[in-house]
């Protein structure tokens, strides 16, 4: 039972270009993702891009990295290539580390490992319950309603579940869907026969075309606060935070 670790990281972003090798307080984004998820409990960990610049700075901190295809549409589809290699072909169970997360949060990659060990879940994610009405409110912000055993009934950046007796609202807890999933291989090797999700294409979540065909995705809860980076602005808030927290990366 092997575990791998893939942190889809490309160039080209249309909100925040060159992303994974932005500066963080003398690091690049990748190396802070790559070096704090290094400390999970899973057994590799490796960098897929398509782009030299950040295949050359994840050699140069002595890391991981694979070259994989430009025409890739999506994260999911570039771990598939990783997947399918020779040197990555014999790990049962992959989790997708989102690459501008530099923060990134070892319990939540953990939570997700350790649930594959114990009940050998296809899919896992996570949630996280949210405590204001804008976060409850904002449609970036994707919701997730779950059944008796934890798995997934919908995902919608509308409000679920809608409140129609507002004299039930302390009984009502919402969550938030939080973007770190791991899968089995064998799943992930099936994804390319899946039918294109009408609620997927609505909503624009992928992960819709999942439940639409039929597949069970667990979802857990976490409290660990993630901190992404989309803007110019967040990775102020970023360095910021490290900053005063005096948070260093190891060597």
């Amino acid at each position: 039972m092997k575990i791998l670790g893939v942190i889809p990281a490309r160039y080209a972003s249309s909100r925040f270009e060159g992303k994974p090798l932005k500066d963080i307080c003398g690091h690049t984004m990748i190396e802070w993702v790559y070096k704090r998820a290094k400390n999970a409990d899973i057994d590799e960990i490796v960098v897929a891009t398509d782009d030299e610049r950040i295949f050359e700075a994840v050699k140069k901190f002595n890391g991981n990295v694979v070259m994989t295809a430009e025409n890739h549409q999506n994260g999911t589809s570039r771990i598939i290539e990783v997947i399918n290699k020779n040197e990555y072909k014999n790990y049962d169970f992959i989790i997708n580390i989102q690459g501008d997360e530099p923060l990134i949060d070892i319990e939540s990659i953990n939570i997700l490992a350790n649930n594959y060990r114990d009940e050998k879940s296809e899919i896992v994610t996570l949630k996280q319950e949210m405590k204001t009405q804008n976060e409850i409110e904002n449609p970036n912000h994707v919701k997730v309603i779950t059944d008796f055993n934890d798995n997934a009934i919908y995902f919608s950046r509308s409000v679920i579940p809608y409140e129609r007796d507002k004299n039930n609202s302390e009984n009502i807890r919402y969550f938030r869907h939080i973007g770190i999933y791991g899968y089995t291989a064998k799943f992930l090797n099936e994804l390319k026969n899946l039918r294109d999700g009408v609620l997927e294409k609505i909503e624009s979540l992928e992960q819709l075309r999942f439940i639409e065909n039929g597949y069970k995705i667990k979802v857990l809860e976490t409290d660990s606060n993630v901190i992404g980076v989309d803007t110019e602005e967040d990775l102020k808030e970023v360095v910021k935070f490290i900053e005063k927290k005096g948070i260093k990366l190891e060597s």
